[in-house]
């Protein structure tokens, strides 16, 4: 399994800078275009009475002035196991949700 901080360096290359945030407080001043991303969920699949496969599920959002954001995009093309979820507008910026599972 690949840690957290493995996956955000991933998401900083595919960003292009560093304004990538992992569960940010209400305190912190984003930087836009940027990724936040938390933690969703733990997946275990079971066989032969025991735990097989372990994966984590992270919840991704892109915030970005433009639309037609092509982050959302590389993010998909960088992550095999990355896919979109939706796209919604709030505060005159564009958001794009995105599920990745590690």
């Amino acid at each position: 399994m690949v840690d957290r901080l493995t996956i955000h360096e991933r998401l900083c290359k595919v960003l292009g800078t560093n304004h990538v945030y992992f569960q940010p407080p209400s305190s912190v001043q984003l930087r836009y275009p940027c990724i936040l991303y938390s933690l969703h969920r733990y997946e275990f699949a079971p066989a032969d009475n025991t735990r097989y496969l372990e994966h984590v599920a992270y919840d991704l959002i892109v915030i970005d002035k433009n639309p037609d954001s092509k982050i959302p995009m590389n993010l998909i093309k960088e992550f095999r196991t990355c896919s979109f979820d939706r796209a919604y507008q709030a505060d005159n910026l564009n958001h794009f949700a995105l599920s990745l599972t590690i």
